[in-house]
């Protein structure tokens, strides 16, 4: 266990997940082969058995002692060779019965072949698995209805393209069986409908997978390390379901040698985030000023503020309309209110001594776009110059649309947002945001957050993190001021620090609030109670 600076212990965690293109993963596949001396043959028996060990120490339990009906699905190359490895690895697992599963392949190898996918046919072959073609089974419904699992080794990364002929038509099947609108909750409460666990990705899965190509409908994925990054494309990433990461088959040491974007959740990125000490002042854990609301939307200004306050910071101001300043003033808690027009009568110059000096900004929730909004966005402009972290948060995001700043603001779009920050169709930012982001990250100079049921972090120096989301508590109005809250208490408080940067700003924030999400569980609460919850895990991480 490391003790960093401040005294916070960091237990010995293992790092982000490296996510990967398609075409990168092949190029991976070729160095592991030429340059590491790994085997293809080899290579797929780890990647086969690992898929295996991971579905069993998963769903083992939801068997409930029932051998469970299995059905590959098998394409002609080696992902088809990853998922007969896994089911003669599952034969191991449930050694009786090897007759009652089936294997349905694209085409029979021929004779003298010696591919991973032939050799590991042939070795199910002789555990008396059935084997058929697809152009064999008369009625595909009812030949995959009769299974309880259906192995999807259809396609891999080699994939270009669309889906054709017999894999399309294998994915139509099997999605007719378990379209995603019925779908049930458990693999324990299914009874006629299988379980469809797609191996590294769902078939039709790709770099350049869009709707609406075809895909197959997933309930688990099973991640071979490194994971592709397609898994996590906004529009395919509900076809994976859960995905689960499937590691120890390459060296560490050759996937880092790659280029990726990094998958992080909670757990990875709190400790990036200096903790406040025993013996900290208010100052010390810093001031965050937020300038939110206007008639109709108090709300937001509450709740951006209360997420300030539930990740540590030591002083919140928040500076409103004079129409909505009696609202808020009555209601804030803790929270400073001042009428706009008069906050600065009260703001020192920096090295003067003060309490309201802000170590980070927020302009934006519930804002509105009248003509002082300009000149309030203009002066927070000129603190980022001067170092003040600066989160812009929705209308204010509007306002800023040509500005490039210095290195020391974070921006929060949502696909709308986003999509006119672009000044591109939502559509097409939906389809394959991460270039976009990172593009206009570099141009403006900032750190874009990307909020939806995924999350990317782009930095302008080409830094790029990947949050899954997948919480549907969180589509409800407030959860992205609150999210902005917590971006502009951590940067305080890393202003504070003398360490602040924005992707790790950006990327902690955002990880908190899916951590949070997923912390309450199957109920929907309002954002200020959900602003409690964040409280209680940042305290457990930051207060020592």
């Amino acid at each position: 266990m490391m003790i960093p600076p401040g005294g916070n212990p960091v237990p010995s965690l293992p790092g982000p997940v490296k996510l990967v293109s398609a075409k990168t993963a092949q190029a991976l596949d070729a160095e592991a082969s030429a340059a590491w001396g790994l085997n293809p043959f080899a290579l797929v028996e780890a990647a086969g058995r690992g898929c295996a060990e991971v579905f069993i120490h998963a769903y083992s339990a939801a068997f409930q002692g029932r051998l469970p009906r299995m059905v590959v699905l098998a394409g002609s190359g080696n992902n088809a060779a990853d998922a007969l490895v896994m089911l003669r690895a599952l034969l191991r697992y449930y050694p009786a019965g090897a007759s009652l599963h089936r294997v349905v392949i694209h085409r029979l190898p021929d004779a003298e072949e010696r591919t991973p996918r032939a050799e590991a046919l042939r070795a199910i072959g002789k555990m008396g698995v059935p084997v058929f073609t697809w152009k064999d089974i008369e009625d595909p419904g009812d030949f995959l209805a009769q299974a309880d699992i259906i192995i999807d080794g259809i396609t891999g990364t080699g994939l270009t393209g669309p889906l054709q002929g017999t894999a399309a038509a294998m994915v139509q099947a099997v999605n007719a069986l378990t379209g995603p609108d019925n779908r049930p909750e458990g693999f324990a409460d299914r009874l006629s409908r299988p379980l469809v666990v797609a191996i590294d990705l769902p078939s039709g899965n790709g770099d350049a997978w869009e709707p609406p190509l075809p895909i197959l409908q997933a309930e688990l994925s099973l991640a071979i390390e490194p994971i592709k990054a397609a898994l996590y494309n906004p529009p395919a990433r509900p076809y994976a379901g859960t995905i689960m990461p499937v590691g120890g088959i390459f060296p560490q040491d050759l996937i880092t040698s790659f280029a990726g974007s990094e998958l992080v959740s909670w757990e990875h990125v709190r400790y990036r985030i200096p903790p406040i000490k025993p013996d900290a002042y208010k100052h010390q854990r810093g001031v965050v000023e937020i300038h939110a609301g206007s008639p109709g939307s108090t709300g937001a200004a509450l709740i951006a503020a209360a997420g300030a306050q539930a990740v540590g910071a030591g002083l919140v101001r928040l500076i409103v309309d004079a129409s909505i300043y009696p609202i808020l003033a009555v209601s804030a808690g803790g929270v400073m209110v001042v009428p706009m027009g008069v906050e600065d009568r009260v703001v020192a110059t920096p090295g003067q001594e003060t309490r309201f000096y802000p170590d980070a900004l927020l302009l934006g929730p519930g804002w509105g776009k009248t003509p002082d909004r300009t000149v309030q966005l203009h002066r927070a402009l000129v603190r980022e110059r001067e170092g003040i972290p600066l989160i812009l948060d929705a209308d204010a995001i509007s306002l800023a649309k040509d500005e490039v700043f210095h290195g020391n603001a974070i921006l929060t779009p949502h696909p709308g947002e986003f999509a006119a920050l672009a000044g591109l169709p939502r559509d097409a930012v939906l389809a394959h945001p991460v270039p976009l982001l990172t593009k206009l990250a570099q141009e403006k100079q900032a750190v874009i957050l990307f909020k939806g049921h995924v999350l990317f972090i782009a930095c302008g120096d080409g830094r790029l993190g990947v949050i899954d989301g997948m919480a549907p508590v969180l589509a409800a109005g407030g959860t992205g001021d609150l999210l902005a809250g917590f971006c502009t208490a951590i940067a305080a408080r890393m202003k504070q620090s003398g360490c602040f940067d924005g992707y790790t700003c950006a990327l902690s924030a955002a990880a908190l609030l899916i951590e949070t999400a997923r912390s309450l569980g199957k109920r929907f609460v309002d954002p200020l109670v959900m602003a409690e919850q964040a409280a209680a895990i940042a305290g457990v991480a930051w207060l020592v």
